[in-house]
């Protein structure tokens, strides 16, 4: 499920733009200023940002050179500013896309779709095929965890649970999202289907399950794998 940040101030618009990507199977993040838009952009990783230039506390461009300083998630300018010159400097500054209001909602999605694919193939282009510990190696395009000279059996979930923490290596996956991602958008609070397939992946991975070395338990926020 593609991750959109919609930063725009017109909550009317905002609501719109909810509504349409939701249907379309998009999990939808908002922010009404900069400052808010940086802190998700941060946290919650987007595969997408939405945005409009004209924001109440910074212009849209410095944000979009704040982003670029630690970021190449894809950012399509989403704005009423239709001279040439806003658009160069927009796209100078690294917008990939600039799309000028009123605008077709068919197209801002096509072009939403495209970024996506494009944020995707970078990333899979960029992603280690294999993930090696002391403990237990894990061949992410085969699906398939040796540990010692054996092949440890993994459950599909047990497997997406293990592929989510192992493709963010020593960052903070928080509970909310890996029930969302492994179970759906209507589990976000059963926190103990979390605890009992951590449980089992632990006894299957590591050497002192009550003293994980490579799966992190973050009391009351998450899970972190350690490589």
């Amino acid at each position: 499920m593609p991750r959109v940040l919609v930063v725009e101030d017109d909550a009317q618009l905002v609501r719109a733009l909810k509504i349409n990507l939701e249907a379309r199977t998009y999990e939808v993040e908002e922010a009404s200023d900069a400052g808010s838009a940086l802190q998700l952009a941060a946290t919650r990783k987007p595969d997408v940002i939405v945005l409009d230039l004209g924001l109440p506390d910074m212009d849209g461009v410095e944000l979009i050179k704040a982003i670029r300083g630690w970021s190449r998630v894809p950012i399509l300018v989403l704005s009423a500013r239709h001279l040439s010159e806003d658009k160069v400097r927009a796209l100078d500054a690294g917008a990939d896309d600039y799309v000028t209001k009123p605008f077709s909602m068919d197209e801002l999605l096509a072009r939403l779709r495209a970024a996506t694919r494009r944020r995707q193939a970078a990333a899979e282009a960029e992603a280690p095929t294999t993930v090696t510990t002391d403990g237990f190696t894990i061949d992410l395009v085969a699906k398939k965890v040796r540990r010692g000279t054996g092949t440890v059996r993994l459950t599909p979930t047990e497997w997406h649970l293990l592929e989510i923490l192992v493709s963010n290596p020593g960052h903070l996956v928080s509970q909310r999202a890996l029930l969302r991602e492994v179970w759906g958008p209507t589990c976000q609070e059963n926190s103990n289907y979390l605890r009992v397939y951590m449980a089992q992946l632990r006894r299957k991975l590591e050497a002192d399950p009550a003293h994980p070395r490579y799966l992190i338990t973050e009391a009351g926020m998450g899970y972190r794998f350690e490589p």
